[in-house]
């Protein structure tokens, strides 16, 4: 239960599971919610962020200390709704300057019923989850204040992320196409698995039909629609859950077909190839993560959004049940592994977003690499 109280400075309180908490003013809804902390170090594209569904049952807590300066606008958002179970910064903007803001950032918040906080040090709240890692939390303003007690009970009481199956929660119910820009030269069969907007985009860019199924859609749905290549999305909760889609990769792989994933889809790749995955400690959040493409030796500036990692070797080629694999991204940061791809069919994933809408676009060319693959396999 949410209400709204814009303007004034109503007090409000976030309690991390582990018992620290933070005193501010309640920012958008007012209320209680509940989810898993993370931090996004993006000084830029909250709107981007707000409405990745990839972010499902995360309360997220932005670094860059201006957030709201630009408003909201209605061409920005990744999908229909604000995806975020809370949001927290330090220093909302008072009044949006933007000649593209339709409103401010606070209205937009309190429309979806999004509760949050202001007015803490999120730079010591960052801290913390670094050295603590990603957990449990509460934002709690209004009538939603009890005693401190109770609220530490609440939190504690909210599931863990490491087991949630969440991607069906978030992704479409029925299936829906996205149309070719100019001439179309193929088609893709694209699973959601919480789907951002921008990335059937850019592979409509590139003259590409994307069919874009359920998550729970089978391999029978997805050859349905005569795919050229298959797309795995990113998407939110823990990759363990996710058997069915791993069985359809396996069946996509099995049949040799042009194969793309992203983040979540990059994990489903890495337990369809039989490695192990692993919840990170405080995860890969923002629009600014240094990752390597070993490939070519370059390093791209890249965004991120994901909580868990697949478990493969860095310094060899792996044999899988579908040809030999390796690793061609890593996080440079801390070398978890950020791609994937097999050297003996065409198929290859990525954990960060080349779709990227608010930047940067160094990742891009990978939707050219998915094209080149579905070309050669034509030929």
């Amino acid at each position: 239960m949410t209400t709204s109280t814009r303007g004034t400075k109503i007090p409000a309180v976030l309690v991390l599971e582990d018992g620290r908490s933070f005193r501010g003013r309640a920012y958008g809804a007012v209320g209680e919610t509940f989810g898993e902390a993370v931090f996004s170090t993006g000084m830029t594209g909250y709107q981007e962020t707000l409405t990745d569904p990839s972010y499902h049952r995360q309360v997220v807590v932005m670094t860059a200390p201006h957030v709201g300066n630009t408003g909201v606008n209605d061409e920005d958002d990744e999908s229909q709704r604000i995806w975020v179970a809370g949001y927290v910064v330090r220093d909302p903007a008072r009044t949006p300057s933007n000649w593209r803001a339709k409103r401010s950032l606070d209205e937009q918040l309190v429309a979806q019923g999004v509760v949050g906080i202001s007015g803490i040090d999120t730079r010591a709240l960052t801290r913390h989850l670094r050295e603590r890692g990603a957990m449990r939390v509460g934002i709690f303003s209004g009538d939603a204040l009890p005693y401190e007690g109770t609220m530490l009970a609440k939190v504690r009481q909210v599931p863990e992320m490491a087991g949630a199956d969440l991607s069906a929660q978030v992704a479409t119910k029925e299936t829906y196409v996205v149309p070719a820009i100019g001439e179309k030269r193929f088609t893709v069969a694209a699973v959601d698995l919480g789907i951002k907007g921008m990335t059937p985009q850019r592979m409509a860019e590139r003259g590409i039909e994307v069919h874009v199924l359920p998550a729970t859609a089978t391999a029978e749905d997805v050859y349905a629609v005569g795919p050229d290549g298959v797309f795995f999305s990113n998407g939110p909760g823990d990759p363990a859950t996710a058997d069915g889609p791993v069985a359809v990769m396996q069946e996509v792989l099995q049949r040799k077909t042009p194969l793309f994933g992203i983040c979540f889809g990059n994990q489903i790749l890495g337990r369809a190839l039989g490695f192990g995955t692993f919840k990170l400690k405080y995860g890969h959040r923002g629009i600014n993560q240094p990752v390597q493409d070993r490939t070519t030796g370059k390093v791209e500036v890249t965004a991120h959004n994901h909580g868990f990692a697949v478990d493969a070797p860095l310094d060899k080629v792996s044999d899988t049940p579908y040809g030999r694999a390796e690793v061609t991204h890593v996080c440079l940061n801390d070398n978890v592994v950020e791609g994937l791809h097999l050297l003996d069919q065409p198929a290859f994933s990525v954990q960060y977003h080349p779709e990227a809408a608010a930047g940067p676009h160094d990742a891009a060319y990978l939707f050219d690499r998915f094209v080149q693959l579905m070309e050669g396999q034509r030929a």
